[in-house]
């Protein structure tokens, strides 16, 4: 199936999730398939509710209420989990979107992901990385909308939205993903090692919840260039004919 086909449900945890982000979830979605199920799990009728609820008739999201019967306990967690497994095994879905930041999502996760669904993620940097690593893609909501906000933002803003990217030294310590890099072009290279970037980018989709905005990236060919351990080659005059090869192969 095209991911322009997928059929996803969007499960909203309120309490772990900052309902300013809501339009670029959605616009982010929108690029994999058609959200026709969205729910927001919470307590209305606390405070921490309120942004959400302004939110909730402009974007067709059903608000799911949810007391907590302990004080100090967040009882939505549960009420989410149960709702999602209902929705595995009663309607006919291609992925599932989890918004939170809670890590106890993360055997929901697993659960999805071996009935052979997809599982989007989207959360703060505070995300546990369990949960972060468990999602077939996984998006900081920080790092989403960048584009837009610089726009409008002062020169000093904008310069302190570029201090946010990993830097060439960060980059390189960051073991999993140069690892992550190699295996893909490998994978996917020809016979000289060079290997499409697009392919290299779906590979890294497929097998891993990575993605370039996370470092502070728009693109894997500026990440990979940042990087500087890969041989970056444009072939034809489109802007996103590259290819890669790793600076350690020899021909």
């Amino acid at each position: 199936m095209k991911q322009s086909e997928e059929k996803i449900a969007l499960l909203i945890d309120v309490d772990n999730a900052p309902a300013s982000k809501i339009d670029v979830i959605l616009s982010e979605l929108a690029k994999y398939g058609v959200v026709n199920i969205r729910r927001a799990y919470g307590n209305w009728k606390s405070p921490k509710s309120k942004g959400w609820e302004a939110v909730l008739h402009e974007y067709a999201i059903q608000p799911v209420q949810q007391f907590d019967y302990t004080k100090g306990k967040n009882a939505s967690d549960m009420a989410m989990t149960i709702d999602a497994m209902e929705l595995l095994f009663t309607k006919e879905l291609d992925a599932f979107c989890i918004v939170s930041s809670d890590s106890d999502f993360t055997p929901l996760v697993m659960r999805i992901l071996a009935n052979g669904l997809k599982v989007y993620g989207f959360g703060e940097k505070k995300t546990p990385m369990p949960f972060v690593n468990a999602c077939s893609r996984f998006l900081y909501l920080e790092n989403l909308g960048t584009i837009e906000e610089e726009e409008e933002t002062t020169s000093a803003s904008r310069r302190k939205q570029k201090d946010r990217k990993k830097s060439n030294h960060e980059l390189k310590k960051d073991t999993k993903l140069l690892n992550a890099l190699r295996h893909a072009i490998e994978s996917t290279e020809d016979e000289e090692g060079w290997a499409y970037l697009a392919n290299v980018g779906n590979h890294i989709s497929n097998n891993t919840s990575y993605d370039p905005r996370n470092f502070g990236y728009r693109s894997w060919g500026e990440l990979i260039r940042t990087i500087d351990l890969f041989e970056v080659q444009k072939r034809g005059d489109h802007r996103s004919s590259l290819y890669v090869r790793d600076k350690r192969r020899s021909y």
